[in-house]
């Protein structure tokens, strides 16, 4: 069984996206962050998906010119290809990429029986899957990508929920980013 794992590049204030959707003017990672992404990237055999997050992710197997941008990239790609997904969707009828399950609807005892079953850890990508998966206590751990910029406002990386994290591991990069690992904790 592996850990459930949150992660996502995130604005100072704790945005994913500003207030029109946006991130690809600020959150863009060097290689030097791609490397070091790639590394944890390594050890998930099961990424969780909402429908957007899935079609945004899909340029990894579908978009050569995404894939060959730079050597970490390719290097992602091939990470991503191997592992598993599961989207989570109401309305997506089919899925286009390889390794690739479609579920209806998210519950606990599912999201639980797919943790059980993981030969390695599982990330859930993006806060409104992750908002689920927090609230019923299933996320072991939360990692943030900090770019230095500040939005004002936009997409919340958390949900207004009280949580309990314990700050295992920090990491800045020449650019400017910070890497955070904070493990979840019950409250005391």
């Amino acid at each position: 069984m592996g850990q459930l794992v949150y992660s996502m590049i995130v604005s100072l204030d704790g945005y994913v996206a500003d207030d029109d959707g946006e991130f690809d003017s600020w959150a863009r990672p060097d290689e030097q962050v791609l490397a070091t992404v790639n590394e944890g990237a390594a050890e998930v055999s099961t990424y969780l998906y909402g429908r957007r997050m899935y079609e945004m992710m899909a340029v990894w197997e579908t978009d050569p010119t995404v894939i060959d941008q730079s050597p970490e990239s390719t290097r992602y790609a091939g990470i991503w290809q191997s592992a598993d997904k599961v989207v989570f969707s109401r309305t997506l009828e089919a899925a286009h990429t390889k390794r690739t399950q479609l579920r209806s609807r998210v519950d606990r005892e599912d999201l639980a029986q797919l943790k059980a079953a993981a030969d390695g850890d599982l990330t859930v990508d993006g806060p409104t899957l992750a908002a689920e998966a927090l609230r019923v206590g299933l996320v072991d751990r939360v990692e943030m990508l900090l770019c230095p910029v500040v939005l004002g406002g936009g997409l919340r990386f958390l949900p207004d929920i009280r949580l309990d994290m314990a700050l295992r591991h920090e990491q800045r990069f020449d650019n400017g980013m910070v890497r955070l690992r904070y493990d979840v904790v019950a409250p005391a």
